[in-house]
């Protein structure tokens, strides 16, 4: 069975996590330079089956478009672009920083390791991927 990913994309940074091949776990993959995305993904894509692209939708509470909701729209046509064949889809992505720093807390993680930025966009795809298979199981 293949895969799904799950992009968190960022500015700066883009946490990306992916599930096991039976579509029941969501693992952290890693964290990459925003600016090497594309790069990364056809490596990945060439050497690992996957079938589903999650990406994350920047919301505000009311559910309106984030500030950053442009940029991710801009990153999702590049993608689509590129990879016209991978099915996209968008996910509401509000509060998993929060999640993902408050489960570093309950993880026993030091202050420092906390502050790790590309950590938290890891485990924040992890978080909306992992989100998305429960979702679906039901």
């Amino acid at each position: 069975m293949p895969r799904i990913l799950s992009i968190d994309y960022g500015q700066k940074r883009t946490g990306i996590a992916v599930t096991d091949e039976m579509q029941i776990i969501a693992s952290g993959l890693t964290t990459i330079p925003s600016t090497t995305a594309i790069a990364f993904l056809k490596d990945y894509f060439s050497k690992e089956k996957v079938e589903a692209v999650l990406i994350g939708e920047p919301k505000q509470m009311n559910g309106e478009p984030s500030e950053s909701a442009s940029i991710i729209k801009g990153f999702v046509t590049h993608f689509t672009n590129h990879f016209p064949e991978m099915k996209v889809i968008r996910v509401d992505e509000r509060f998993t920083s929060k999640m993902a720093f408050q489960s570093m807390i309950d993880s026993g993680m030091s202050k420092k390791q906390r502050l790790n930025k590309a950590l938290i966009d890891e485990i924040s795809a992890t978080i909306m991927l992992q989100d998305y298979l429960t979702r679906k199981r039901f």
